[in-house]
C-alpha cells in the first residue's frame, strides 16, 4: 500500500495526513502524539475513528498541524484520519459517517463588527 494523504479542517485550523502501512505510530509536527496533544481528552478525539474500525495498530500516521487551537487541530485531525480511512477502504464510509466523523463542521468565530466591542456584543445605550 502507498501513502495516502487527506486534509481535513475545523475553525481556523488544518490537518494534512498521511497515512501508510505500519504499527500504529502517530507523528503530529515531528512530534509524537502524547507530547504534541498532552491532554488524554483530545488524544481519544483524534482516535476516535481508528478505534471505530479497530485500526489504531495498523497504520502509520504522519501529520501537519496548522492554526487553531489545541480543540480545533484535534478534531481536524480526526476529519483528516477519517477521510484517509475512507480512500483506503470505501467500505468504511457507512460507518464512520453513522459516528459522525466524516462531517466537515462548519462553525467559525463570527468577525468582529466597526463601532462594536465584539462580533455581537454592543456598546451600552445611553439615552440622555
Amino acid at each position: 500500500m502507498e501513502q495516502i494523504n487527506a486534509v481535513g479542517r475545523r475553525k481556523a485550523a488544518v490537518a494534512r495526513v498521511f497515512v501508510k502501512e505500519g504499527k500504529g505510530e502517530i507523528i503530529v509536527n515531528k512530534r509524537e502524539l502524547n507530547t504534541y496533544f498532552p491532554s488524554p481528552i483530545l488524544r481519544f478525539i483524534v482516535k476516535q475513528p481508528l478505534s471505530t474500525l479497530e485500526a489504531i495498530e495498523k497504520y502509520d500516521i504522519k501529520v501537519n498541524l496548522k492554526g487553531g487551537g489545541y480543540k480545533g487541530q484535534a478534531e481536524a485531525l480526526r476529519l483528516a484520519i477519517a477521510r484517509a480511512l475512507v480512500k483506503i477502504n470505501p467500505e468504511d464510509k457507512a460507518t464512520l459517517r453513522r459516528e459522525g466523523f466524516m462531517t466537515r463542521d462548519p462553525r467559525v468565530v463570527e468577525r468582529k463588527k466597526p463601532g462594536q466591542p465584539k462580533a455581537r456584543k454592543r456598546f451600552q445605550f445611553s439615552k440622555r
